[in-house]
């Protein structure tokens, strides 16, 4: 694999494309929160498959699909952030969070439970904290049955960080904008509970709000457990599909007290409920929407022009985990 493009500010947070040996392009990110300085908190977001089969309206990684990525493609991911920052594999940052969450639903990558096993052997990173971000597919029954042993396994008391994107608490319009089949809230409810252990951290269901699909606070309450779940509101990004879609945001990331009356009616309902909205520079450079790949690849085919800000650099991943795994 090798490094193909690159946009970001190092203050904030850095988009590189990498190029598999199939010719294939995917994304990962490494971010910080200011003002948490890097050292306290710093976050790498990797790519699970080679786009999405599932194509939301509000998500550009759905472009296109070419399949899953192996253990090596994605640990590879990681290990280039790492290296450039810590050679020696030895990472001291007291909260150091890994998200499976850039390209691809994690739960459709069996590799992703192999990288999960692996990573407290690779690196020497006492503040790892890896996160999951699924929609919940149907058909990964396995892949939820190895998760809960991996986690509780190697990252019990807190260590792990699982979320589910719902968007909206009606299941049926929730197709609109999942448009795959999906468990039920009702399944999402039920293994969330047994996966759910004493020290855990609370099980997050991400509503990136859209205006005209509904948000009812009593609906979540009367199927999920404050107990075992929290919520986690988050403006829509302004990716290309967002837009092509017409989909508009409720939330106004320079005006947060547009989600004041979602944040009320969640704590309201008994829920701990967390306002996510990051920095307005983050759209700009892309890390927390678009997909550059396929920017990219529209350069490649003459269909585009070149953006300036994205940098090509012909950069060679280390292949020391180049593992394959079944």
């Amino acid at each position: 694999m090798k490094i193909v493009g690159q946009r970001g500010e190092s203050d904030l947070a850095t988009v590189y494309i990498g190029e598999l040996s199939d010719g294939e392009l995917i994304e990962f990110v490494e971010a910080v929160q200011p003002p948490i300085p890097q050292n306290e908190k710093w976050v790498l977001i990797v790519s699970t498959l080679k786009g999405c089969p599932v194509n939301c309206p509000i998500c550009d990684a759905g472009i296109s699909y070419s399949g899953k990525l192996s253990f090596g493609e994605i640990i590879g991911q990681i290990d280039y952030m790492v290296r450039n920052r810590y050679s020696d594999g030895k990472i001291p940052v007291s909260k150091f969070k890994i998200q499976f969450a850039r390209m691809g639903d994690p739960a459709f990558n069996p590799a992703v439970l192999d990288v999960l096993s692996e990573l407290p052997f690779v690196y020497d990173a006492p503040g790892l904290l890896p996160s999951i971000s699924t929609i919940a597919p149907e058909g990964c029954d396995e892949f939820w049955e190895k998760l809960t042993d991996v986690k509780n396994r190697t990252y019990s008391n807190g260590k792990f960080q699982m979320q589910f994107s719902i968007h909206t608490s009606s299941e049926k319009a929730r197709h609109d904008l999942v448009p795959c089949s999906t468990w039920s809230f009702a399944q999402i409810s039920e293994w969330g509970e047994g996966f759910f252990s004493s020290g855990d951290r609370k099980i997050s269901l991400n509503f990136a709000a859209v205006r005209g699909y509904p948000i009812d606070p009593d609906v979540i309450a009367d199927l999920f457990s404050p107990k075992y779940f929290m919520i986690k509101l988050t403006p829509v990004n302004p990716t290309h599909s967002s837009r092509s879609s017409g989909f508009e945001g409720i939330i106004d990331p320079d005006h947060p007290e547009t989600a004041d009356e979602l944040v009320k009616g969640f704590q309201n309902a008994g829920f701990d409920t967390i306002l996510s909205i990051g920095e307005t520079r983050e759209n700009r450079i892309g890390s927390n929407c678009g997909m550059y790949v396929g920017h990219l690849s529209s350069i490649r085919e003459g269909k585009a022009p070149q953006n300036r800000a994205l940098q090509i650099l012909p950069r060679e991943l280390p292949d020391r985990h180049r593992r394959e795994r079944n």
